[in-house]
């Protein structure tokens, strides 16, 4: 008994000393997995802060894209060139697509996920949307292409219709030219008044008193151009006061291209050998003192004038 009393103290100074080791060891492991935690847990801020920033980005971008699409489409659509219903009903459809996603993204609320299934959309609208634009411009070169075509074919179109024209005038003055080359006119025409006695006899006179008719002398020129045989004649007569001298046998007629009215009309054997013509006209009424002009017509065309005074 004497001998274990002295170990008893000894024993529980040991037992003293582990304890305080286990204490400070539980103590330290505390000490580090506390630390560990914050450690941890700030981390996980971090992350989540940063997962945030990186949604806010990702839709910031995807609306710039979205917005980038609609100024491609605006683009496309600018001009006046017209589509077929096939590349408006295209139109359409992608305008309608980018306001849902629009729509989508507007709201804020977008996952992760959703925003990375809007990102793929994205990117096949972009593909859709560049093939709709390579389409507009290949229908605007095909319309700018045709456009120039139509343009040359109408100025082709001017240019012969104007040589037409210009061969339309010209065979026209050719054909004035022919006619006109053609028409039957006089070397020399001379006038002479008379009365008629009695018995029947004409005789030349000067006094307007005493003339009854006139007797219109001409030669007519010889002319291979123009026809022979029958011509008419038409003669106007204009007596001292500048009117026309008008009777029963009076009537219209058209001279380059103007309608006239004569005072007599007739008609010669045109047989080109230079022969001399006489018509007869007698006044229906009183002469006049003063000059008288006589002016004929044939072929449409002024044949020859002269004149004749009587007192």
């Amino acid at each position: 008994m004497d001998n274990q009393n002295p170990q008893t103290p000894a024993k529980k100074s040991n037992l003293i000393y582990f304890l305080i080791v286990v204490v400070l060891a539980l103590l330290g492991t505390n000490a580090y997995l506390y630390f560990q935690k914050n450690k941890s847990d700030e981390k996980l801020v971090y992350q989540i802060n940063d997962d945030n920033k990186t949604l806010v980005k990702t839709q910031t971008t995807l609306k710039a894209s979205l917005d980038s699409l609609t100024n491609q489409l605006d683009s496309a659509n600018s001009g006046k060139h017209r589509v077929s219903q096939e590349l408006q009903a295209k139109d359409q459809e992608l305008k309608a697509k980018i306001t849902q996603l629009r729509k989508a993204l507007a709201s804020g609320n977008l996952t992760a996920s959703e925003l990375r299934s809007a990102q793929e959309d994205i990117k096949q609208l972009r593909y859709f949307v560049t093939k709709y634009t390579a389409d507009i411009e290949e229908l605007k070169q095909q319309n700018a292409s045709l456009t120039t075509e139509r343009d040359t074919l109408k100025t082709n179109l001017a240019t012969v219709n104007q040589k037409a024209t210009t061969l339309q005038q010209q065979n026209q003055e050719l054909n004035t030219k022919v006619q006109t080359a053609a028409a039957i006119k006089t070397s020399s025409v001379a006038i002479t008044a008379y009365k008629i006695k009695n018995s029947g006899k004409e005789v030349d006179v000067t006094r307007a008193s005493t003339a009854k008719k006139i007797k219109v002398n001409f030669t007519v020129t010889t002319n291979e151009l123009a026809t022979k045989g029958l011509h008419d004649i038409y003669l106007r007569i204009i007596d001292p006061t500048g009117n026309l001298v008008t009777s029963g046998d009076s009537g219209n007629f058209t001279i380059n291209g103007q309608d006239l009215q004569y005072t007599y009309k007739s008609s010669i054997d045109f047989k080109n050998d230079g022969s001399g013509y006489t018509i007869d006209w007698v006044s229906p009424a009183a002469f006049q003192k003063g000059t008288y002009s006589v002016l004929l017509y044939a072929d449409g065309y002024q044949m020859g004038k002269s004149s004749f005074n009587l007192r």
